[in-house]
């Protein structure tokens, strides 16, 4: 072998091993959505095909989900590293478990408010939430709004509902067929559910949560405590690659939708795109997020919520606010802050 045929296989050797330690420091994580590939799944999606986790050192796989619950217990069983789920059921998780190993831990708030709302069919006569007094309502039983309805329930003064269980595919076909009265979810879910089954959205009444005194954080990004104390850098590099897509998506939600198609052909992207705006539009770019930062909370507000989901869903212990959530690894709140578009005029 000639010298410089020599050098140039050094040289290979070199760059092949280089190449094996640069994938052997890449972190593989296993994320768990809290729901299907649409709108609001462009938060993680969109990061992930701009390469904003690869270049971060991650690997990062992103799976569908079926509700919350589910994810935390995914996250719980160490099936999954991170997810995204509803604050109260990872609450509802920590009080019920009490003695489980690894309960997810909350590192990142996305949806300042909850997304749960009431609605109504116009014809039906409710126009606030004392009407619902006496009326039939429906909603699967692991439903966030359904969940957090003793809440909602106290704060307007309604004595008495009737509940119908459902799984979600109906629920919206049950309320527009007359089979209930009202049914409880999350807003930019339900209502564009109500339309793509023919209901026109002036015929819909809609009670959000948060306008009728019920201050409850939404969905947060969660993660196992093994991942976070094995490797907390890793941590620290989803949540700022995390935070770079979100203030993509936000400044440009429509570009953000051909991520969602990449993983599910079969979205309606004019659909999912007015899903994605109406969900920056209420939780995710809402006064209250403004007020707090994005992916930031009020500790006050924090403990005030542990303990209405302790009330509302009868945990067996108390929640404990200080366990549930660990900003610790947030970006600079300069960045976080520079996420959320300017409000609209």
């Amino acid at each position: 072998m000639k010298k410089r045929d020599i050098l140039r296989f050094g040289a290979a050797l070199s760059a092949a091993a280089a190449c094996g330690i640069a994938q052997a420091q890449t972190t593989p994580i296993k994320f768990q959505l809290d729901w299907r590939f649409e709108g609001p799944a462009a938060l993680f999606l969109t990061p992930a095909a701009k390469g904003y986790f690869k270049n971060a050192g991650l690997d990062v796989t992103i799976d569908a989900g079926n509700g919350s619950g589910g994810a935390v217990t995914r996250v719980a069983s160490g099936t999954y590293d991170i997810g995204f789920a509803d604050l109260a059921a990872v609450m509802e998780f920590h009080a019920n478990n009490p003695d489980a190993p690894n309960k997810p831990v909350a590192i990142m708030m996305v949806y300042n408010n909850t997304p749960a709302s009431v609605m109504a069919l116009k014809k039906s006569g409710i126009t606030k939430p004392a009407d619902l007094n006496g009326k039939k309502m429906g909603a699967p039983v692991f439903d966030a709004g359904r969940r957090a309805f003793p809440i909602f329930q106290k704060a307007n003064g309604i004595t008495n509902v009737t509940w119908t269980a459902m799984d979600p595919p109906l629920r919206e076909t049950m309320l527009a067929r007359g089979d209930v009265d009202a049914i409880t979810g999350f807003t930019f879910t339900s209502l564009l559910n109500l339309e793509a089954r023919g209901v026109k959205a002036e015929d819909v009444v809609v009670l959000p949560y948060p306008q009728y005194g019920v201050k409850l954080y939404g969905n947060v990004i969660i993660a196992t405590p093994k991942i976070i104390k094995e490797n907390p850098a890793a941590v620290k590099a989803f949540l700022a690659a995390f935070t770079r897509g979100a203030k993509d998506v936000m400044a440009n939600p429509e570009s953000a939708i051909a991520d969602v198609k990449a993983r599910d052909g079969i979205i309606n992207t004019a659909l999912e795109t007015r899903r994605l705006k109406l969900a920056i539009d209420t939780v995710i770019n809402s006064p209250d997020a403004r007020a707090e930062g994005f992916g930031q909370i009020n500790a006050g507000r924090l403990a005030l919520m542990a303990s209405q989901v302790s009330d509302a869903f009868n945990t067996k212990t108390r929640v404990n606010p200080d366990v549930v959530w660990n900003g610790s690894f947030l970006p600079p709140k300069a960045e976080l802050n520079s996420v959320l578009p300017a409000p609209k005029k």
